[in-house]
């Protein structure tokens, strides 16, 4: 495997927020702790405070989730029983529940965090550091997750069901399952076996990456929500996250950074089977959207206390409450999720929770062998690819020794000799000068059209050649975005079973380069 790393700048994917971040740009150091670097942690680690008894109540909720996995793999098992010792911490990352694990940014996202443990655990011996998975099972935006692209086509899976999809039944799963073009044992014995998509999606990356030691987690659980009463209180009757959001926001649009998500005036949602809906406050009454359901504050506070699973914090909240369940040092992206940490600096402040070291998720090109071969015999090398199609085309033109056709210089001396005849009809008969300038005209269009006519017999010349390297600007930039974001696992997996190590083996989450992957 060859492996090229581009700057994120060069590739011109990548937003200026990020490429600001990643040159450490001065204006933006405002919004987060710690820039990540390896030698950051040691002072992340002293920083954050995660007590005995609130590693007692994570690690029982993950000995309770860990109970849908047949047989657990004993590196997952070891890094649960270390999440007791006061000297281990976590590095998360965290997606929705995609089915077949959707883009393959799941994946590298995951990669990520598994590589970063590694190589804390090399620089700090003292310590252990655990790889988590945080499943969003109560995402209810089930139209962002129920469908994934596989050698171009899109599978969607179709159900009836509302609410928060971990607790989605896999029914109807098999009938797409059937529409595959070859069987995927892994997939179908979790969607076939699992009770819920929540203990499903945890089967899978249990399989997938069981041997790094990964961790799943479902924050959807009545013992970890309790960490997060006290927030649900205050949010209820002060509405303070919204506050701290919007002035963090109206800072950095004084940069011109764009905000990624909106604030609420309550940033909560109530919870419950087949329902998770907005909690408003309206006349004095929080009330559920879209149902009958109304609460006064001393009702609502009530509800809280006892059911505090009811309440599901939004994409504001989430973050804090991730914080306040684990052990954790580092939250690890994509692009947009940092720019949208930046937002929850202060609200990290307001409730002293240690803010983490936020990391730009590894991204990657994968290059098959075929392709590889295909690009080669192009005259291109990997990092050309990111060109768009026009430039590339331009680019190959070059290579192939092409000239760009223009009879500018031929246009200029027709024009010199029109000129020159128009200065004779105007000693000769003046009324003639009108009939010169029709006819210079003429040869102008002339010119013009046989420009195109030369431009276009060159392009037919090498049209086959261009047609290739179309096809191959598509294989590797799927309806003209990064394979990550469009392809998913399978698409490579299945011809590459080594797919996965061949990651592992090649991102480094402290280089801050994109990666390109070229099998030989």
């Amino acid at each position: 495997m060859k492996i090229t790393k581009v700057d994120y700048a060069a590739t011109g994917a990548f937003s200026q927020t990020i490429s600001d971040y990643l040159s450490r740009s001065e204006p933006l150091q405002a919004f987060y702790n710690r820039f990540p670097t390896a030698e950051a942690f040691e002072a992340q680690i002293k920083e954050k405070d995660f007590s005995e008894a609130q590693r007692q109540t994570l690690y029982q909720a993950l000995q309770e989730q860990y109970t849908s996995v047949a047989d657990i793999n004993p590196k997952v098992q070891q890094n649960i029983d270390l999440l007791q010792q006061p000297n281990t911490y976590t590095i998360t990352t965290g997606h929705q529940l995609n089915i077949f694990t959707g883009p393959l940014y799941f994946v590298y996202k995951i990669i990520t965090a598994i590589n970063t443990c590694k190589q804390l655990q090399e620089k700090y011996p003292d310590y252990n550091f655990v790889p988590v998975y945080w499943m969003a099972t109560e995402d209810h935006d089930f139209a962002e997750i129920n469908h994934f692209n596989l050698f171009g086509k899109n599978y969607v899976w179709e159900t009836e069901q509302t609410g928060a999809v971990g607790r989605f039944s896999t029914e109807g799963l098999d009938k797409l399952m059937e529409e595959l073009p070859e069987p995927y044992p892994v997939f179908e014995e979790a969607y076939r076996k699992s009770k819920n998509l929540a203990d499903a999606t945890r089967a899978i990356t249990h399989d997938l990456f069981g041997e790094y030691g990964l961790v799943s987690i479902d924050g959807d659980h009545e013992g970890l929500k309790q960490a997060l009463t006290p927030v649900v209180e205050k949010e209820l009757t002060e509405q303070s996250s919204n506050k701290l959001v919007e002035e963090v926001n109206a800072q950095l649009e004084e940069l011109n950074y764009k905000q990624q998500v909106y604030s609420r005036d309550i940033n909560l949602f109530y919870l419950k089977d087949g329902l998770r809906e907005r909690i408003v406050l309206e006349d004095e009454k929080y009330k559920v959207l879209n149902t009958d359901i109304s609460f006064s504050q001393e009702e609502v506070l009530q509800e809280a206390k006892e059911h505090p699973e009811r309440f599901s914090p939004n994409v504001i909240l989430r973050p804090l409450y991730e914080e306040l369940v684990l052990p954790n040092l580092a939250y690890i992206g994509g692009g947009a999720e940092v720019a949208y940490w930046f937002q929850l600096k202060r609200l990290f402040e307001a409730y002293k929770v240690a803010f983490p070291v936020l990391m730009l998720r590894n991204s990657a090109l994968y290059i098959t062998r075929g392709n590889a071969s295909r690009m080669h015999k192009l005259g291109l090398q990997p990092e050309d690819m990111f060109m768009s199609f026009p430039e590339l085309k331009k680019h190959l033109s070059d290579q192939l020794h092409e000239e760009e056709i223009n009879l500018e210089a031929q246009r200029d001396t027709v024009a010199a000799a029109f000129a020159a005849v128009e200065e004779l009809a105007k000693d000769i008969d003046p009324t003639l000068v009108k009939a010169v300038g029709a006819e210079a005209q003429k040869a102008y269009n002339a010119l013009q059209m046989l420009e195109k006519k030369i431009s276009k017999a060159r392009d037919s010349k090498h049209e086959q050649t261009f047609k290739q390297l179309e096809n191959l600007k598509d294989k590797l930039f799927p309806n003209g975005t990064l394979q990550e974001r469009h392809d998913n696992l399978l698409t490579y997996k299945t011809n590459n079973p080594e797919f996965i190590p061949a990651l592992v083996d090649a991102f480094d989450p402290f280089e801050f380069k994109f990666t390109i992957l070229e099998e030989e």
